[in-house]
């Protein structure tokens, strides 16, 4: 991987952690505090392993498995993507979006 390759990982880690602080999250970028290569990109959402990529051509199968293989038992692998002049979407197997829904309903209910 080229050194501009990471430059733009690392500052697409920057704007998640910075996107994910503006909504009240205390996050983070998770190399520099957990290291090693299967620590999340960004932490500081508990129950979520988040990978970030900041990419044009985006390997949306490669991406999820990489951050099922890493993520930690009880974890839910979220992927979030950006390419240039587009805006970050996340990625997630559907059924933990199903389940993150019904959690959702249920405190609504409540």
């Amino acid at each position: 991987m080229s050194k501009m390759s990471r430059d733009k990982g690392k500052v697409g880690e920057r704007e998640v952690a910075e996107l994910l602080r503006s909504h009240g999250f205390p996050a983070r970028r998770g190399q520099q505090f957990r290291g090693g290569p299967g620590s999340p990109d960004v932490i500081g959402l508990d129950g979520f392993h988040i990978e970030c990529k900041r990419t044009e051509k985006f390997s949306l199968y490669a991406a999820l498995e990489q951050a099922m293989s890493e993520k930690r038992d009880g974890d839910i692998p979220v992927v979030w993507h950006r390419s240039n002049q587009r805006p970050w979407v996340v990625v997630l197997k559907a059924e933990d979006f199903l389940t993150l829904v019904k959690l959702g309903v249920t405190a609504r209910a409540a």
